[in-house]
């Protein structure tokens, strides 16, 4: 049953999550090394320091999204804008992403992250403002600051932690959740503590990336920058079919998420749910996640190819979002649902990331690949958000959300479907030193 399907998998056999943290610095002349091994307690703080910045890189969206209700009332937003400015941030992780391996060589990839935590803390507080300009602003400066986190952390983790990176990716996982979760259960709460004033429920988020940025300014200030260059190129990639279904993959996968990040709780909340129980649903629907998001890889590796796996999971995931969508959610349902979602919805995110290694002849391929993949990926996947808002702009319900929630489970099994054959895809590493 064993994969044999890609030389890069072939090579990393020892753990498949050390396979899924990409470097996206792989490119990079002359190749940075591990830092040398220093004190116990600074290995412990390095490590520290980088699974809180995950914690950090999914709070303004389930943050935003518990409040939606609050904030349109508030501000007079229609769902058509509500839905943009659920979109804004998704659409940002696309549009910055490419920009993340630029900075590393010319900044480094420590200092690149400190200013990714900066600006991030920053877009994150200015939502406190109550301007409607302000908040779009503020959030598109966030996201374009988790774009960066969301390329570069990978990497650091697998240089930094070359014996350990099954450990660092595990923890990665489980704080990059944990995050998600903790704003969609407490956000509600917070702004009830602080007499409902919705901006400042949103702005209080910023305090973790505060919090982390002082513990990670003295290390990445510390490390000597080295002036690089990119020394490879990859040559064919964007020609080949392949790739393409694989990018697709992950963005159809993706518009499903961020739909459950920006949408569920509204959704939840339209049909008579109070908002703190809605909010704690997608919180349970995140933490399912970290399971599947753990035990997909092992099994992807291990299947001959990953078709049936992938397309299995859209279903589950779908399914489960439907049924919260326009099904029965009293009497324990939501819970049943929310579970199911979120090991459908994990799944699908490890199994993209996992695709993006196993089509891949080498690791250099495989950062373009997931380059290629996050930037139109993304792009793609903040259409899923939008089209969630202007849907129920125009007919006034969320009924005909299921209908799209169905079109992106079944693109996401057709593209799964593609991607996960026993193929790779047709793209040569050309060194250009």
């Amino acid at each position: 049953m064993t994969n044999p399907s890609s030389p890069l998998a072939r090579s990393d056999r020892i753990s498949t999550l050390d396979a899924q943290a990409i470097d996206a610095e792989i490119d990079s002349v002359p190749p940075l090394a591990p830092p040398m091994p220093g004190s116990r307690g600074g290995q412990v703080l390095l490590g520290t320091s980088l699974v809180l910045i995950a914690f950090n890189l999914r709070p303004v969206f389930s943050s935003m999204s518990v409040l939606l209700p609050e904030i349109m009332s508030a501000t007079g937003l229609s769902s058509a804008s509500a839905s943009l400015l659920t979109t804004l941030p998704v659409l940002c992780l696309g549009l910055f992403a490419p920009l993340a391996p630029i900075l590393a060589r010319r900044f480094g990839a420590e200092r690149s992250l400190l200013g990714m935590l900066i600006l991030l803390a920053i877009g994150t507080a200015l939502r406190g403002l109550s301007s409607i300009p302000a908040l779009f602003i503020a959030t598109g400066m966030a996201g374009a600051g988790i774009a960066l986190g969301n390329v570069l952390l990978p990497g650091l983790v697998k240089r930094d932690f070359p014996g350990k990176v099954a450990l660092m990716m595990g923890m990665y996982t489980m704080s990059l959740c944990a995050g998600a979760a903790s704003a969609a259960g407490l956000t509600i709460p917070i702004e009830k503590m602080l007499d409902n004033s919705w901006p400042m429920a949103l702005a209080v988020w910023s305090l973790p990336a505060v919090v982390v940025a002082l513990l990670w300014a003295p290390q990445a200030l510390s490390v000597k920058n080295h002036a690089q260059h990119s020394g490879f190129t990859v040559q064919g990639l964007w020609r080949d079919k392949l790739a393409w279904q694989v990018t697709l993959f992950m963005g159809l996968q993706s518009a499903l998420a961020y739909c459950v990040y920006g949408w569920l709780a509204p959704i939840l909340r339209s049909r008579g749910m109070d908002g703190v129980t809605a909010g704690l649903a997608v919180s349970v629907s995140v933490m399912f996640q970290v399971a599947t998001c753990l035990l997909v890889p092992p099994l992807a590796f291990r299947c001959k190819d990953q078709k049936l796996v992938n397309a299995v999971l859209a279903v589950i995931a779908v399914t489960a979002l439907v049924a919260m969508t326009v099904g029965p959610i009293d009497g324990g349902w939501v819970w049943l649902w929310a579970g199911l979602q979120g090991v459908g919805q994990g799944g699908l995110f490890a199994a993209a990331m996992t695709v993006i290694v196993l089509r891949s002849p080498d690791a250099h391929v495989a950062a373009h690949l997931s380059s290629m993949s996050q930037a139109v990926g993304y792009t793609l996947a903040a259409t899923g958000p939008l089209m969630v808002g202007l849907l129920h702009d125009w007919t006034g319900s969320h009924h005909a959300t299921a209908l799209l929630f169905i079109l992106l489970g079944i693109g996401s099994a057709l593209f799964g479907i593609g991607a996960g054959r026993a193929r790779l895809v047709a793209a040569k590493t050309i060194s250009m030193e």
